[in-house]
């Protein structure tokens, strides 16, 4: 008896492939001889198009739908700024560790779930696979935070159960003050 979501929907999410970035030469000849940067731990920025503005370097995992819980914060908010407005958006997804586990997205040896920091929300789906909210990229919704909560509601063996996750949007505008 592990409980269930309640009013289930189904997740697109694309899971960053950190190992494929890492390979990744994202500037040909350039200084770069890798897609990740190793101080901040995340893909750096590239401007492939030479508009002035850096490209993150992107590798992804094939897209998988996984049912959860919706539990929205804000959606598109208004938040101006000196070069614009930059609306934002956090969305909290709630998934069970049994669909996680299906799924394959449980590490065997650790119990780690493999939804993590980094990963991107494609949209929203109901469980017949009717699109619900697309998530628009740019700006795009990011896990910044993955969490598992709910240990264990049957007490002869007990177990984790939910995992909770936070989506957060990423800035498309300059704050105030900010100048380039």
């Amino acid at each position: 008896m592990r409980g269930r979501l309640i009013f289930p929907f189904l997740a697109e999410l694309h899971r960053l492939d950190t190992r494929a970035v890492a390979v990744e030469d994202p500037d040909g000849a350039g200084p770069l001889t890798s897609g990740y940067d190793p101080d901040f731990k995340e893909p750096v920025l590239v401007d492939t198009n030479d508009d002035g503005i850096g490209e993150r370097v992107r590798k992804e995992h094939p897209p998988v739908r996984i049912p959860c819980q919706v539990e929205p914060e804000a959606f598109e908010a208004l938040q101006e700024y000196a070069s614009g407005n930059s609306p934002r958006s956090r969305l909290r997804l709630v998934f069970h560790f049994a669909d996680l586990e299906r799924l394959g997205l449980v590490d065997s040896a650790s119990g780690d779930a493999l939804v993590r920091v980094g990963d991107r929300l494609g949209g929203v789906f109901d469980v017949t696979g009717a699109l619900v909210q697309a998530v628009r990229t740019p700006p795009g919704l990011f896990v910044t935070e993955a969490k598992p909560i709910g240990f264990g509601l049957f007490m002869p063996h007990p177990r984790r159960n939910l995992l909770l996750v936070t989506f957060d949007d990423r800035e498309t505008a300059a704050p105030r003050g900010v100048s380039g």
